[in-house]
């Protein structure tokens, strides 16, 4: 049993103690760290960890064997170096971080002090996204020439917090939100981005999210590929891979259709589970050597370098290249 910190106490935060505590044989919260632990103190009674005020706190607990974080995002960089210079194992919610450069930073930080990094992408986990990564990596689609990808949902209203308006903390729009989990999927099937032209609209002032994020792909191995993003409309998830022989496409938590050339259209479900439970899980099983975390370093760094390049395209205007 991995015995881990969670750094953070918010919605998400929440959410992520409520998927293990209690419930898993792999791990387990053990203290938790909040600014207003007023505020969660009856929380963290009721699961049974204690509560302190700070990340040094938690790093200095001697029963703290790893740290999950659930903090604003341009926070996770300087946190996840902390944490790996303490010598503890770290997942961080995503994004990982706001810029390239700091999601390589903070991968080489727990590289060089041998511990694993996870990253919170839990639609990685979902059974349609595991089924559409072994199809297409069984070659049963050919050459694969073009990926499609949208998530939506109404999580930005329902769970709004100031922190989650700042467009410094929450740029792109939908991004941080939505888009980063397409962003995460592509990485893994089709590698590096190469050059991306984005572009963002709103229909109503701020702080009410109801606007959409779209985006053009080029990417290194040849294929094409647009990403689609809208705040505040029910959700929606969508991951349509085009191969020369056929196409698979992803649709929601459980569901995969299957195009083959010369063949009937196949419809495979799936039984639904704990996406957040499993990613965390996947994370004490790194912990553990017991195997690797599914998201490498390299997926993790090529979705944030995507995710700056939108970012810079839809501030900007025109198309943004990745050296």
């Amino acid at each position: 049993m991995l015995n881990a910190a969670i750094i953070g106490l918010g919605w998400w935060g929440k959410n992520l103690v409520n998927a293990v505590q209690n419930k898993s044989e792999r791990v387990r919260f053990v203290h938790g760290v909040s600014k207003e632990p007023e505020a969660v103190r009856e929380f963290a009674t009721a699961h049974g960890f204690r509560l302190s005020t700070g990340l040094e706190d938690a790093l200095a607990d001697p029963q703290v064997q790893a740290v999950v974080l659930a903090t604003p995002h341009s926070l996770h960089a300087d946190q996840i170096v902390q944490v790996a210079g303490a010598g503890k194992p770290v997942f961080c919610e995503k994004p990982l971080s706001l810029t390239r450069a700091d999601a390589e930073r903070a991968v080489a930080a727990t590289k060089r002090a041998r511990v694993p990094l996870g990253v919170g992408q839990n639609k990685r986990f979902w059974p349609s996204t595991r089924e559409l990564v072994k199809v297409v990596r069984s070659g049963a689609l050919g050459r694969i020439l073009h990926i499609e990808g949208h998530y939506s949902n109404e999580n930005s209203s329902k769970h709004f917090s100031a922190w989650r308006a700042d467009p410094h903390e929450t740029p792109g729009a939908g991004m941080t939100g939505t888009g980063i989990h397409i962003l995460d999927v592509f990485s893994a099937l089709a590698g590096p981005v190469r050059e991306v032209t984005a572009q963002f609209v709103a229909t109503r002032p701020a702080p009410d999210p109801l606007d959409t994020v779209s985006a053009l792909f080029k990417f290194e191995n040849g294929m094409s590929g647009f990403l689609g993003a809208v705040r505040a409309t029910p959700i929606y998830w969508r991951v349509h891979v085009f191969g020369a022989d056929g196409s698979a496409e992803a649709l929601g938590e459980t569901d995969l259709v299957l195009r083959l050339k010369g063949k009937p259209t196949e419809c495979r479900t799936f039984e639904p589970i704990d996406s957040v439970r499993a990613e965390l899980e996947a994370f004490a099983d790194a912990v553990a050597n017991r195997a690797p975390y599914p998201i490498t370093p390299e997926e993790m760094v090529n979705t944030i370098a995507a995710f700056e390049a939108i970012i810079r395209s839809i501030e900007h205007g025109g198309a943004v290249s990745i050296q």
